[in-house]
């Protein structure tokens, strides 16, 4: 697919394109446990700088504490209006912007805390992403993160793979990431993982 800027902006124009239909896709998983993975999530998250990293169309920002410095980040400007416009609407007051995750415009070690949902099956280079976060990070910060990966069953994970060239080249996002070896690789320590739904869906507290 060429180089990590242009994977990044194929990637970000297939976000565009559906940007309007997203929450109409994401309903079924909202439905069916999404909601209250969400919650769950955001119950553990502490801190008062808080970044959410790919906040998306704003599925998050419901969950959001209460009179806490909160930023969302975005590549796809019309997913960042979305976001901006549920703010308004649930009364949250968030500094949203249009932004990499692969090259945050942040300084080093600003963040108590960062939170990701369902992003890092879409980031072109994984890697870089999370050492992105990593850096804006506090030493003594924490990433929240609910994530979809690959299952280690033999015959789920081989159906995976299989079916990941369709998904990435509809919508971007890969369904065999394994952000948990990614995440070790990246310099992150994994102070919790739990499973939510098999061993697909999962909640991943790390550290510096």
């Amino acid at each position: 697919m060429g180089s990590s800027a242009n994977r990044t902006e194929i990637i970000k124009r297939r976000y565009e394109r559906i940007a309007k239909y997203y929450d109409l896709m994401e309903s079924l998983m909202e439905s069916s446990g999404g909601k209250r993975w969400r919650k769950m999530l955001w119950s553990e998250v502490s801190g008062n700088t808080i970044l959410e990293a790919g906040i998306g169309t704003g599925s998050n920002i419901l969950y959001y504490p209460e009179g806490k410095n909160i930023y969302g980040i975005d590549f796809s400007p019309k997913m960042v209006e979305i976001s901006k416009d549920k703010a308004k609407r649930y009364g949250k007051n968030v500094d949203i912007r249009v932004m990499d995750i692969e090259n945050l415009e942040f300084n080093d070690s600003t963040f108590d805390a960062i939170v990701t949902s369902c992003v890092f099956c879409s980031v072109p280079d994984p890697i870089k992403g999370l050492k992105e976060l990593k850096r804006v990070l506090k030493n003594d910060g924490k990433l929240f993160m609910l994530e979809h990966v690959r299952s280690k069953k033999l015959i789920l994970g081989t159906l995976m793979d299989i079916l990941n060239p369709l998904t990435v080249n509809t919508w971007g996002a890969n369904i065999n990431r394994d952000t948990v070896k990614n995440l070790k690789i990246s310099g992150f320590k994994i102070l919790k993982e739990e499973n939510l739904a098999l061993d697909i869906m999962k909640l991943i507290i790390a550290g510096k």
